[in-house]
């Protein structure tokens, strides 16, 4: 009976997740009069502005990865090594991001750094951009420290420290040649969580000025009918994806 009770109340929850995607993806099959077709789709698809929101947020995203693994896994592998009594601030500040708003550190950014601050980042499109970025490290920051910090619980490290420093290693070769190739599983992890948060976020990118995927989603959804249903549909079906393959790893 229990089995039954719980297998109708897991229908239930897909059937609630599910029927809304559904009726979205028939919806942007309509904007033919009167059958279905992929017109929406083939107008996304031709939209230069999908291709250049699209390409901006992967090379954000790129950028963002690489600076998250510079930042966490020399951070998460000397707390492991040296100062696990600071583990607990360190899991506090790594959670700070899930509690502040993103539209309070993006306004945080523009104060400190507008053009008539002593360092103008907002003056220039390199600045923003960088700016950007360090806004998407900080929000991707509890999911890439909790991935590398579950990595590093697998392997011993202690272990494999003193092995190569015994054959003359230091500190930056035992990182990039010892500890992140046993860990790559799980900063892959952590890099799929990325990719999929800076795809979907629009706050930042949006006060920023940018010319990200995000701001390019609300902005189509609020001009068109049939194309936001389809921009939609590719959007949900690249983060699926990404998360498809996060949990493959």
């Amino acid at each position: 009976m229990m089995r039954v009770v719980s297998w109708g109340v897991f229908l239930l929850g897909c059937l609630y997740f599910l029927l809304p995607l559904v009726g979205m993806g028939e919806f942007s099959l309509r904007m033919r009069r009167g059958e279905y077709s992929f017109d929406a789709y083939a107008v996304v698809f031709g939209d230069p502005r999908f291709w250049e929101t699209f390409g901006y947020s992967l090379a954000l995203a790129g950028a963002t990865i690489v600076m998250g693994v510079v930042l966490v896994v020399p951070t998460a592998y000397w707390v492991r090594l040296r100062l696990p009594q600071a583990r607990p601030f360190v899991e506090f500040v790594t959670l700070l991001p899930l509690v502040i708003p993103a539209i309070v550190i993006v306004f945080g950014y523009i104060r400190l750094y507008n053009t008539s601050s002593f360092l103008p980042l907002t003056g220039s499109a390199l600045g923003t951009d960088f700016l950007l970025t360090m806004g998407y490290a900080t929000l991707a920051l509890p999911y890439m420290y909790r991935s590398v910090d579950t990595g590093l619980r697998t392997i011993d490290v202690g272990t494999l420290t003193e092995a190569a420093q015994s054959l003359g290693a230091g500190w930056v070769t035992i990182l990039a040649r010892i500890i992140l190739p046993n860990v790559m599983v799980a900063v892959l992890s952590g890099a799929f969580l990325t990719l999929a948060i800076v795809l979907g976020e629009f706050t930042m990118a949006a006060l920023l000025n940018r010319p990200a995927f995000g701001p390019y989603m609300q902005l189509l959804g609020a001009n068109r009918a049939y194309e936001p249903p389809a921009l939609a549909v590719i959007a949900f079906a690249v983060t699926m994806g990404v998360h498809g393959a996060d949990a493959g790893l």
